[in-house]
């Protein structure tokens, strides 16, 4: 049971020794579509499927697999309708694709090995809603897998055949319309300006689209915070410290659900109460305050437009909104030569001894760079030409994207790391998790006896609000630590193999491109280059960073793989610069 490595190793030699061949699991599934059907309810389908198994004498495998089932019954919420569009193609005629219901897959596999009679389920828009896990459970079936539905009966007759094909229709049918239906209204009301999404800090929520109301509480804070840094005189940092000194909190959200509890809240198909906390602004939550237009009266349209909103009214002026976005844009202005001549690669490369600058001019019409190096640098190569630079370049790059080798190989063990990458991140969720608790309870102490601890002299007035800003940063990191390990490693490794193939595109333009072209790729890919005895050593921009670290961890392609997703945002960013700049500069290529 290779695929099947996250199940301990006595459950199964357990499930390989046959001992229920001739048992059933029970699979209910709670659509995400459709909250409030009842046949979509966990505990209707429970008790209608295991009364159905003891009325017909199918036995339930009494088999309990952490993360999977209890008692032989396996509980999941998912809508079963979206499916992964992605597929591999192999050899011999081997097609691959991805099911995401990650319960679901556990059971085809059990089942596909022939550990298990069969399945009993309530119904057919239970066990699937889309042809892709249709066309799975259908092989099965053709295999002698027993697939019992409470509510239906399928005959081996063409009849039967034809039935089966009805219900699944339906099945995918009433999924689709339900999505068309939500589509359609959000669409409807954007068009109205009516905002559907959750208002910013400042305003409430009550739970009406056509009604976002003024915190009182927290809207004059917003305004003041727009006042003050409209002046110039405040920083984003000064922002943030000025809200903790005032007592402003965001409004109060929970926590992420560990994976104990989603698993709870699936087999018991219950809502557990996670009670919110209410966290300090900090410099990123001044920085998204300051940048959103919903102040001005305005929302998210569709097409991403900006529309004046019917759902709530202005906190602030435009004019004082675009105070704000000019103070937020104003750079430091750099002094320069009033005649400077334009040469490709300016500012790009440095000496690797003296970190000086290589600086271009031209002799008999040739491009030439030049260091002033320290008396002391060791570098002996002071000059070249622009040649021998672009040449070297071209050479990283073209050994900076996969080579066909390298993507198999990855290919090959990609799923063996991703359930390591998985253990390892379920262990680091379970640490953070305590040191959140830990950090709650240090401010929930801090906050029960403040008087005491001033009283006592333990702290000053100054010293306890900035220990409860630190316990509420190390909170934030520990949070956003989460948010990182939630990335889909599967999708970020489909992004980086893009990037190579944009990087293996691009070193095709730069062969054939001009000496300012170059210059243009070369600053999308690195942001670092630098020259030491004939040796060129480079830093990478953006996601094309997740390339480099290949070579540094090429010992440990795991390790390399684990640190991926941290670079997700930046990988799609370096994705979109070369897209941009190769479909406006370069011949027709195919990119992906």
């Amino acid at each position: 049971m290779k695929d099947l490595k996250d199940i301990k190793k006595n459950i199964i030699k357990e499930i390989e020794s046959g001992i229920w061949k001739n048992y059933y699991l029970v699979y209910n599934r709670k659509s995400t579509d459709e909250p409030e059907n009842q046949k979509n309810s966990i505990a209707y389908q429970k008790s209608e499927n295991t009364r159905f198994a003891f009325k017909q004498n199918f036995p339930i495998a009494k088999l309990t697999i952490e993360g999977f089932c209890t008692d032989g019954i396996i509980s999941e919420k998912h809508s079963a309708f979206k499916e992964d569009t992605d597929m591999n193609f192999g050899n011999n005629g081997l097609v691959q694709y991805r099911i995401d219901r990650p319960k679901f897959y556990k059971l085809i596999q059990l089942l596909n090995h022939g550990y298990f009679k069969g399945v009993i389920v309530l119904c057919w828009d239970r066990i699937s809603r889309n042809k892709g896990d249709e066309t799975v459970v259908r092989k099965l079936m053709k295999t002698g897998i027993d697939f019992k539905f409470v509510l239906a009966t399928y005959d081996k007759t063409s009849s039967g055949a034809l039935h089966m094909d009805i219900d699944g229709m339906f099945a995918e049918h009433h999924s689709r319309v339900t999505s068309e239906k939500v589509s359609l209204n959000i669409f409807n009301q954007r068009e109205k300006g009516i905002c559907v999404y959750k208002a910013p800090v400042g305003y409430l929520n009550p739970g009406s689209m056509e009604n976002k109301p003024f915190d009182p509480v927290r809207a004059p804070m917003i305004k003041k915070l727009f006042e003050m840094y409209s002046t110039g005189n405040w920083t984003l940092n000064e922002l943030a410290k000025f809200t903790t000194e005032q007592g402003f909190t965001m409004p109060a959200s929970r926590r992420k659900r560990t994976p104990e509890e989603m698993l709870m809240e699936e087999e018991d198909d219950i809502l557990l109460k996670i009670e919110p906390v209410n966290h300090l602004a900090t410099y990123t939550s001044i920085q998204k305050i300051l940048t959103n237009q919903f102040y001005t009266g305005r929302i998210i349209g569709n097409n991403r437009k900006i529309i004046k909103s019917n759902s709530h009214l202005p906190l602030i002026s435009d004019e004082l909104f675009n105070k704000v976005q000019d103070v937020l844009s104003k750079k430091k202005i750099s002094t320069h030569y009033v005649k400077r001549i334009e040469y490709p690669l300016r500012g790009i490369i440095r000496c690797g001894g003296c970190q000086r600058l290589y600086t271009p001019y031209e002799k008999k019409g040739i491009l030439y760079f030049s260091s002033r190096c320290a008396k002391n640098c060791a570098n002996k190569h002071k000059c070249f030409n622009i040649s021998f630079i672009t040449a070297k370049i071209l050479k990283l790059m073209e050994d900076l994207h996969f080579t066909d080798n390298e993507l198999e190989e990855f290919n090959n063990r990609f799923s063996t790391d991703i359930a390591l990458f998985e253990t390892k991140r379920f262990n680091q969720l379970e640490i953070n998790e305590r040191q959140k608790k830990k950090l709650r309870e240090d401010m929930a102490y801090l906050r029960e006896n403040r008087l005491t601890l001033l009283k006592t002299g333990v702290y000053t007035p100054e010293g306890l609000v900035e220990e409860e800003s630190t316990l509420n940063s190390k909170i934030v990191d520990l949070q956003e630590k989460e948010v990182i390990s939630d990335i889909s490693m599967h999708e970020t490794f489909k992004d980086v193999v893009i990037l190579s193939e944009l990087i293996k595109d691009a070193c095709v333009y730069y062969y054939k491109a001009n000496s300012f072209e170059k210059q243009d790729i070369i600053r999308i890919i690195f942001s670092e280059l630098t020259l030491f005895n004939n040796e060129l050593k480079y830093k990478c921009r953006n996601g094309c960073e997740a390339l480099e670290r290949r070579f540094v961890l090429s010992g440990d392609p795991s390790g390399w793989l684990s640190e991926m997703p941290s670079l997700r945002e930046e990988i799609n960013e370096s994705i979109n610069e070369l897209k941009i700049y190769l479909n406006t500069h370069s011949p027709p290529i195919c990119l992906n």
